[in-house]
């Protein structure tokens, strides 16, 4: 036994015992569905398993070693995540190929030692009905993928990252992953000077057809996704923001197998809001999946902090819900304890403030949604699209010929207000009434 707490349980919104869910009850159901359905919590083994409180400008302030090194570390740290996932009620995970498995010195010795611990993870998966809401390879961290990997200058890179895609497939197959990310850290450039953007993109384009391509052909039926982020650790990333990545997947012939994961601080790092991310990725119909965390306005990089501000998980509720809600996707908490929370405990603390405050979240979203002024505003500020020439327009059946013969005479034209103040006082009122 790694964790010292018996299993999370939902006390209420009065609990004073820090190891209890105040809000997260996962069989309350909700709009007939439960919070476990609605919200599908995953634990990010890369910032849960692996990290160790290490920054640029200082070690380690935990060891999540176990006191072992090689495969029996790894074993020892998939012992400890599916303990942690048990207590805290959670049934998926997410990983990166070399976050369960250690790199070889070749594609093949990495590839072998993959086989070896998701056989692994399998028998952890049978024991306990877990399973990875979505695997990814790592094609950020090595040297060899320093100028990228699908956009790499250097053929040689294209295939290593090829076969370690390949390999992240199967992985995903075997142990029932519903979807496989791509997120391009090093997929982008420094300077413009030394790039040849036409053929990075194109052969980004090429890669994501073969990866899709193999994975329709050897059993996998989930969904794809991009990550968007503009920059860091390059200074320009070809997955800036939602609407690029839609606009890349359309142009690439993708949309149909691809979907967006759409992260809260990587958002914030575009200039965007989260809800903004996820209602692009919506009226794009590609709204996938979401990685849970939050970032700090003020500071320029990705923090990945738990996510904790209940209005930011409310409007992230609230576009999923009006999205359909997830079907393969779900909320992995791509955070992490902050340096000083060195604790297996404080791992704890922190994930139980994270599904609270999703959980608050999703309960908020409804009250917004039964309460209906919001929704109210919004039908009656578009309604001339319901009518007359607005109707017309939608319909396809004006022209700028017929619309400027009907504008030529129309005089005051008034808009009505955006009542912006009112609305964000209605939020006010629905997230402070205390109901819940």
């Amino acid at each position: 036994m790694y964790i010292k707490n018996s299993k999370i349980e939902f006390k209420g919104k009065e609990s004073k015992d820090p190891f209890s869910f105040r809000f997260y009850d996962k069989n309350r159901v909700i709009n007939g569905r439960t919070m476990g359905e609605h919200l599908k919590f995953a634990v990010s083994w890369w910032h849960t398993v692996n990290a160790s409180g290490t920054d640029m400008f200082g070690g380690d302030t935990m060891s999540k070693t176990f006191g072992l090194s090689g495969m029996d570390m790894y074993r020892a740290k998939a012992d400890f995540a599916f303990e942690l996932m048990r207590k805290l009620g959670i049934d998926y995970y997410c990983f990166h190929d070399v976050d369960v498995a250690p790199e070889g010195e070749t594609l093949a010795e990495s590839v072998k030692n993959l086989e070896i611990m998701t056989d692994y993870l399998l028998s952890k998966q049978k024991e306990t009905g877990i399973r990875p809401l979505w695997v990814t390879a790592n094609m950020f961290g090595d040297k060899k993928f320093m100028a990228g990997a699908a956009s790499s200058p250097d053929a040689d890179v294209f295939a290593v990252a090829a076969g370690k895609v390949k390999a992240g497939i199967d992985a995903a197959v075997k142990l029932g992953a519903k979807g496989y990310v791509f997120w391009g850290g090093r997929e982008g450039y420094d300077t413009l000077l030394n790039t040849d953007m036409a053929l990075e993109l194109d052969n980004l384009g090429r890669f994501m057809r073969m990866a899709r391509d193999y994975g329709r052909s050897h059993g996998f039926d989930g969904d794809f996704y991009i990550e968007p982020k503009p920059k860091e650790p390059t200074k320009h990333q070809y997955d800036f923001d939602a609407a690029t990545c839609a606009n890349f997947l359309r142009a690439n012939g993708l949309e149909k197998d691809f979907r967006l994961n759409i992260e809260a601080n990587h958002a914030t790092l575009a200039g965007h809001t989260f809800n903004h991310e996820l209602r692009v990725a919506a009226v794009n119909g590609m709204f996938g999946s979401i990685d849970a965390n939050q970032g700090d306005t003020l500071l320029g990089w990705d923090t990945d902090q738990f996510p904790t501000n209940v209005y930011e998980t409310t409007l992230a509720m609230y576009e999923v819900i009006k999205a359909g809600g997830f079907t393969n996707g779900g909320l992995n908490f791509d955070a992490k304890a902050r340096r000083q929370s060195n604790t297996l405990e404080d791992t704890v603390l922190s994930y139980i403030a994270g599904m609270d405050a999703f959980a608050l979240g999703l309960i908020k979203a409804y009250q917004i949604i039964e309460d209906g002024r919001i929704d109210a505003f919004i039908k009656e500020r578009y309604a001339s699209y319901e009518s007359g020439v607005g109707l017309r327009i939608v319909e396809g059946k004006e022209t700028l010929e017929s619309l400027a013969a009907y504008a030529a005479d129309l005089k005051d034209v008034k808009v009505q207000s955006g009542r912006q103040e009112y609305l964000e006082t209605v939020m006010n009122d629905i997230l402070f009434s205390g109901k819940v």
